[in-house]
């Protein structure tokens, strides 16, 4: 519904419902890609996404999502939930700052990328956007979260992308990023068919349901909630990672 899936979210329930953290992470990037296919067809249908920057970031995204997903395996259970629990941490701060759309002006210097897409100026500045942009697959890939949380922040404010359209567009590239880590930690096996396929199905559904409310609601106030549920998520993976030392 607000572009940052609910990876989030997927992988501290999976925890705290017994399921091993490889086994977590790989479940939730299949629970991502499922809500965010059903949610991409939404957006899509209602031309709320700007295909280039699905392009741009998607590509950018996945293949550090696999990269994150493969490598994941050399790092502890224990370890992947601190990192979690970080991340969570930095996600939700960055959730309840404000995001203030502004126009930006076509640039003609070296770094620089602008796009037009409905009578919008997007700059995309290079040497921002490809380095948070590659950090972001590939913790995301690791941990099985979105990513989301960052690179809406990213497209409004850095690049100047309205709130709707930059939603719709992190809802179609999550898809690719979340196929992309789901490879990666299915290479080492850590994929459960029953129940990534049953939490899939759900996710379907999810995903249909909030692309419909994201299009008639503001995501102002759904955002705020969910940086404060994600602040609190953290605190729960933290506490979850030391008492299992």
């Amino acid at each position: 519904m607000s572009g940052r899936g609910g990876g989030n979210f997927y992988v501290l329930a999976l925890v705290l419902a017994g399921v091993r953290m490889h086994q977590a992470s790989t479940t939730s990037q299949f629970i991502l890609l499922a809500s965010a296919l059903s949610g991409a067809l939404v957006f899509g249908k209602a031309r709320t996404m700007s295909w280039p920057l699905v392009l741009f970031f998607g590509v950018l995204n996945s293949s550090m999502a696999f990269a994150g997903g493969f490598e994941a395996y050399r790092f502890t259970g224990t370890g992947l939930k601190i990192v979690l629990s970080i991340l969570l941490g930095i996600a939700g701060v960055v959730m309840l700052l404000p995001e203030k759309e502004a126009a930006k002006t076509a640039s003609s210097s070296f770094g620089y990328w602008n796009i037009k897409h409905k009578g919008n100026t997007y700059v995309i500045n290079l040497w921002v956007a490809v380095p948070l942009t590659l950090a972001t697959g590939f913790f995301s890939g690791m941990v099985g979260i979105s990513g989301g949380s960052f690179l809406i922040p990213l497209m409004v404010v850095g690049c100047g992308v309205p709130m709707r359209i930059a939603v719709g567009t992190a809802t179609a590239l999550l898809g690719a990023t979340a196929f992309a880590g789901f490879l990666g930690n299915t290479l080492h096996g850590g994929l459960n068919t029953a129940l990534a396929l049953s939490s899939g199905a759900a996710a379907l559904l999810g995903g249909w349901l909030g692309g419909r409310a994201a299009l008639k609601t503001k995501p102002k106030h759904l955002k705020t909630i969910s940086g404060l549920l994600t602040i609190v998520a953290a605190a729960f993976m933290m506490a979850n990672a030391l008492s299992s030392k």
